[in-house]
């Protein structure tokens, strides 16, 4: 089955720190564009970070870059998202997504083939 699981959210204070995690299906995840997106309420879900399988392209939202990393295990079918200094803005329902043979890694999220259900992340001030 084609299949994204995501967890790590959770309630933290303003500057603190979130891993989240992402397992993939073998069949997902080989060879594909690895993706972060959020969606907080009354907003249109956006892109936040993007990961190669190659890992030789590497993208991250101007509203991150700096403070999230991403990053994948190929053998583990797993990608990750590293949150540090995350603020209020940062909250957000954080879904991953996967892009079936993507050379570069997309930002719209129209490019994305298959979402997890997502992970809540909450960020008090």
């Amino acid at each position: 089955q084609v299949q994204l699981v995501e967890s790590g959210g959770g309630l933290v204070q303003a500057g603190g720190s979130l891993r989240l995690s992402c397992a993939a299906s073998a069949r997902t995840f080989s060879g594909s564009v690895m993706g972060w997106f959020r969606q907080a309420p009354g907003k249109e879900r956006e892109f936040v970070a993007a990961i190669s399988w190659s890992d030789s392209g590497i993208y991250y939202s101007d509203s991150v870059k700096g403070r999230f990393t991403i990053s994948r295990d190929n053998a583990k079918n797993t990608v990750y998202l590293q949150m540090n200094s995350l603020k209020p803005e940062d909250t957000a329902v954080y879904r991953c997504a996967a892009a079936f043979g993507a050379r570069t890694p997309p930002t719209s999220k129209y490019d994305y083939n298959s979402w997890g259900q997502g992970t809540q992340v909450t960020v008090s001030s």
